[in-house]
């Protein structure tokens, strides 16, 4: 009688697993899709074109901070560069930290770490008067603060959206070309116009960031599932040979792409005679508004954003070569006017890439913050390499175009080595 049950048993349990194997399987990870829209998604849009807003806006407008410390500190146009240089290259070294923490579900913890040490670092900047305090508060303090929002800012974003991700980006990105606007005019006006000093200008400035971040520390929201375990570093990335020719391609861009936005204003004082250069890095900063946001359009709808990223790479190597050869104050204002365009577009292209450069949309922090790791080593010797070749050739700015405009074109040849290596020697292909 029990074997007769036992075999009864099995043949249930034999039907049973039957009917669960012709069950349709659900395809893996749906509920983890990117909605592409919705009102929470597009918060983050806004919430993410603030973070923009306070650190690549205040590192696009750091010129007019360029001008004002040689003036005043006493010190060499290349030791002046540090603070900015530092400043950037710990925006982007802070995000191999932040991106993983990020991926972790620590986002809310050290975005609003990063809020207390930016407002800190900009009001601590209010009460120094030597080059090493304005070191310290300006370069690292509001240099980490940076970091610890703008990687995770961006990381939550890319969760929200994937066909429309270049625009997003480029749409959030567009706060980078505003702030570049708006600080240094503050800054300008405050010091040079109203005479009201820069301990209050930088405090005005302080007020502001804090004012802006507040929507951001109540409204960001991460969406998927934090992934608890995992190395800080995602090694499989190195053997992905699109990963490892981005990483150089934006290196080596990063590497030229800046020395613009420090030294246009110096070069059009020095060089040219402008005495209110201050127009200029409103004007390359104004037109960014139109790069940011126009060229990711085009790279969704029709190239892709690698696609459109590499004419516009070779495009702003040669802008810079030509800069060399100008001489008049209405050539200078071209100049300002195609190259704020072009380096807006590859700022907004740059980061809308990294993000598709993972399989795996939980990993997106650690692979964008490995990105930003190691281009953060560009950030921090570019522009003290193009000051060192500026005082080597007594204040000739012809060995600092040229190493800039080699860097911009090395980078664009890397990134057609990425674009060929994701999809072979195929023409028609939106990447």
């Amino acid at each position: 009688m029990s074997l007769d049950r036992q075999l009864d048993h099995d043949s249930e349990k034999g039907d049973l697993e039957q009917q669960v194997n012709t069950i349709p399987k659900e395809k893996p990870d749906q509920s983890n899709e990117p909605p592409d829209g919705g009102l929470i998604a597009w918060v983050q849009v806004l919430l993410t074109h603030i973070v923009f807003f306070n650190t690549w806006g205040v590192a696009n407008g750091y010129g007019i901070f360029q001008q004002y410390y040689t003036q005043t500190l006493g010190q060499s146009e290349s030791a002046v560069s540090w603070i900015g240089s530092v400043q950037v290259f710990l925006l982007f070294l802070i995000g191999v930290i932040a991106g993983r923490l990020t991926d972790g579900g620590h986002f809310r913890i050290i975005f609003s770490f990063g809020v207390l040490l930016q407002v800190l670092g900009v009001f601590m900047t209010s009460l120094t008067t030597e080059y090493w305090q304005i070191f310290l508060s300006q370069a690292v303090c509001l240099g980490i603060g940076n970091g610890f929002t703008f990687c995770p800012a961006l990381a939550v974003l890319s969760q929200y959206f994937q066909k429309r991700r270049a625009f997003t980006v480029g749409l959030a990105a567009s706060g980078a070309a505003i702030g570049g606007l708006v600080y240094p005019v503050l800054i300008n006006w405050l010091i040079f116009k109203d005479g009201v000093g820069f301990p209050w200008a930088l405090r005005a400035m302080g007020f502001i960031l804090f004012g802006t971040y507040i929507p951001c520390l109540v409204w960001f929201k991460p969406r998927l599932s934090p992934r608890k375990s995992g190395p800080w570093i995602d090694m499989s990335a190195f053997s992905e040979m699109p990963f490892i020719f981005f990483s150089l391609s934006m290196f080596l861009n990063f590497w030229g792409l800046y020395f613009a936005f420090f030294y246009l204003g110096t070069f059009a004082r020095d060089q040219i005679g402008i005495m209110e250069p201050i127009y200029l890095l409103m004007v390359l900063n104004g037109v960014g508004v139109i790069g940011r946001a126009a060229l990711p359009i085009v790279a969704d709808l029709w190239t892709g954003p690698l696609n459109i990223l590499i004419p516009l790479s070779f495009a702003a190597s040669l802008l810079v070569y030509v800069w060399a050869a100008i001489d008049s104050t209405g050539g200078l204002f071209v100049f300002a006017v195609v190259y704020g365009f072009l380096a807006a577009s590859l700022q907004a292209l740059f980061p809308a890439v990294a993000t598709t450069m993972t399989p795996h949309p939980n990993r997106t922090g650690t692979r964008v913050g490995m990105i930003l790791g190691f281009v953060s080593f560009a950030n921090l010797t570019g522009p003290a390499i193009c000051g060192a070749l500026i005082r080597r050739g007594d204040g000739s700015y012809l060995g600092a175009q040229m190493f800039a405009g080699s860097s911009i074109l090395l980078g664009a040849i890397m990134a057609l080595a990425a674009r060929i290596a994701k999809t072979g020697l195929v023409f028609k292909a939106k990447v």
